[in-house]
């Protein structure tokens, strides 16, 4: 079973923080749900009568026909409907701001400032406001205006290149790793833009873009080219030059991920495998000399592993401190031990009460923990209570707003 999400009464990190997230579709609104995750308010603020995109994403819920992604990349935020297009809503919008510590943006460089709220307009009113802008190439310089899908700028950051086998055509992973890295940067960015107002009581821009978010993961991959000439290649299923470090083939038809390539790790897996002598062999005594003979030692480990099922190669690497591990689906980790032990998964109630498991708050702090407080909201299930709450309106204020399609 699936433990459930506790209701804790420790306190939150960031619950005194006030965030408008203006994003759409990942990268800006997954920023907006690790600030959430961690406590702060954030008001998603969705175009009135179709909302954000992602309400249409992803797989549908076999019971109501409803996607499911809303409800995980949604989380712990409320719904505003408005309408930033309209000089009323746009209005509304430089009021909210006043009152935020943070706004959240993924639109195109120059579309906040066509509709009168750039930073230097918000924070004339609000100059600790820190507004965090997402984008596929950063604020400026000459692709900036470009649309930047996670797809193209994972391309441009490098990732694409490296990623498949070297005969075929590069391929993406099967998630848009470039979005939420560029969100998870916005979300860093903002905690120290905080960090800094704190000190100063004034507010900054973050600027978090996708290709720089995926350039950033890329390890040496520059340095590797400009002092030693070295081009990058797709490898598949391996680094080059890192051995062993591969999924292996087990008597079941399972892979099993062995990672064994450090030396003193290297003479664990000989011994485990029975042949002890191949850690002193001079092709396999050394991390370049395994390098240098990667192909043969991935063929000895191999027929190591084809001699026994997956969980029992797993079991025995495990018992020797090799690292090892079978490569996971979604049914493995709900089944999975340390999955449950660790509550990595949680069951959150979905809007009819029948609970929907979804991955937790991470990373985990020992005293001030996120926590899963509820999925996506509806669209615009906040509306009246923001406005009255933080503009001060009237029922009758609000109902003219909606009849005007400001909302």
């Amino acid at each position: 079973m699936i433990q459930h999400e506790a209701q804790p009464s420790t306190p939150t990190p960031l619950s005194d923080i006030k965030v408008l997230e203006l994003g759409q579709l990942i990268a800006g609104p997954y920023c907006g749900q690790v600030l959430a995750d961690f406590g702060a308010q954030v008001i998603k603020v969705e175009p009135p009568g179709k909302g954000d995109a992602m309400r249409q994403w992803g797989a549908e819920d076999s019971d109501t026909g409803e996607p499911l992604w809303w409800n995980v990349i949604a989380r712990n935020k409320q719904s505003l409907t408005l309408d930033l297009r309209q000089p009323r809503g746009q209005e509304l919008l430089r009021e909210l701001a006043t009152q935020a510590d943070v706004l959240i943006e993924n639109f195109r460089p120059g579309t906040m400032e066509r509709w009168g709220l750039g930073f230097e307009e918000l924070s004339r009113h609000n100059p600790g406001l820190v507004m965090v802008r997402v984008t596929g190439f950063g604020q400026d310089g000459p692709y900036a205006s470009r649309a930047g899908f996670a797809s193209v700028c994972e391309a441009m950051g490098g990732l694409r290149y490296l990623s498949g086998y070297p005969d075929r055509p590069p391929v993406r992973v099967g998630v848009s790793i470039g979005d939420t890295l560029a969100g998870l940067h916005a979300a860093l960015g903002t905690m120290m833009a905080l960090h800094q107002r704190s000190r100063t009581g004034r507010g900054q821009v973050v600027d978090s873009s996708i290709f720089e978010s995926v350039l950033a993961m890329m390890e040496n991959l520059i340095p590797e080219y400009a002092r030693a000439g070295r081009v990058r290649e797709r490898s598949g299923s391996f680094l080059t030059g890192i051995a062993p470090s591969n999924a292996y083939p087990a008597r079941d038809g399972r892979d099993v991920i062995i990672g064994a390539n450090q030396d003193t790790v290297f003479r664990r897996l000989c011994t485990a495998m029975g042949q002890p002598t191949l850690a002193d062999h001079p092709d396999y005594a050394t991390h370049r000399a395994r390098g240098e003979h990667q192909q043969t030692i991935d063929d000895l480990v191999a027929a190591w592993t084809r001699q026994h099922d997956a969980q029992q190669v797993v079991d025995i690497l495990a018992e020797a401190g090799v690292p090892a591990g079978l490569v996971y689906r979604a049914p493995d980790m709900l089944m999975d031990a340390h999955f449950r032990a660790r509550q990595a998964i949680v069951e959150v109630p979905d809007r009819r009460g029948k609970p929907l498991p979804m991955q937790n708050v991470f990373p985990r702090l020992a005293e001030t923990p996120g926590r899963v407080r509820h999925v996506g909201p509806a669209l615009g299930e906040h509306t009246e209570t923001i406005l009255a709450e933080w503009l001060g309106l009237a029922p009758d204020a609000v109902n003219a707003l909606r009849d005007e399609r400001v909302i």
